[in-house]
């Protein structure tokens, strides 16, 4: 079977297409607020894939939804997109409303928990540095972080008279320089505050992410383990126990 699975996020949209569960075509792009006109510029190379259904995760608004959902009915086979449920495949949602719960969060949670006597804390370094906790298959909700990125870039700008230009953010020593003390203090930062819920709350680290890895490298001593296409992941397992 070959399957398109979308990703839309608040920046980019990102997609799989599989063969017999193997990724046979993968690419992201930015789609500046306009997910809808970026997906209506790929869907004729869909069409000519000859696809068989598509999964889809997506936190646009309603608006942007409906328009996403039309535009994929051009494609002629069956779309899903995947919701937050109080409960399935006996994970539990800690949250009341479930609406209010990132896809992409629920997503990821689904793909790893499969051990009711295992506590879980998925962490995703994306946009945002999210981390959701779980006990077994209770989710017991989580935290939102701005990344690495976003909180340098609010520095820039709420800072007169400090330049901070691209660097890696590859040490946590004292920095000796402006830049060095900006990058060193976030990644710092954001350990500290991973560091912190890990201490409280003991469990398996899972990271995913394009950052995973760098926060990988300095949380050794929590040997975490690192799920790229975690997401594509929750979101086929979501599809395989829906019911139809």
């Amino acid at each position: 079977m070959k399957s398109l699975w979308l990703d839309i996020g608040n920046t980019r949209l990102k997609y799989w297409i599989t063969q017999n569960d193997q990724i046979i075509e993968h690419a992201a792009e930015l789609h500046l607020q306009s997910p809808a006109e970026l997906l209506l510029g790929l869907i004729q190379h869909f069409k000519n894939l000859n696809l068989q259904q598509v999964g889809i995760s997506s936190v646009q608004d309603k608006k942007n939804n409906d328009r996403i959902q039309k535009i994929l009915k051009f494609l002629n086979v069956p779309v899903t997109f995947a919701k937050v449920h109080a409960e399935f495949q006996g994970l539990r949602c800690a949250y009341e409303d479930t609406s209010k719960l990132g896809i992409d969060r629920w997503l990821q949670m689904l793909a790893v928990i499969d051990n009711p006597e295992q506590q879980y804390c998925v962490i995703s370094c994306g946009t945002a540095l999210t981390i959701d906790l779980s006990q077994g298959y209770q989710h017991l909700g989580g935290y939102i972080l701005p990344n690495l990125y976003l909180q340098r870039d609010s520095l820039i700008q709420n800072t007169k008279g400090i330049k901070i230009p691209d660097a890696s953010f590859d040490e946590l020593s004292p920095g000796k320089n402006t830049i060095d003390a900006v990058h060193h203090g976030i990644l710092l930062s954001l350990l500290s505050t991973i560091e912190k819920v890990l201490e409280k709350y003991p469990s398996q680290l899972i990271l995913t992410g394009g950052d995973a890895a760098l926060f990988a490298k300095y949380l050794s001593p929590y040997a975490p383990r690192i799920e790229n296409d975690l997401l594509l992941k929750g979101l086929q397992h979501y599809l395989q126990h829906s019911t139809p």
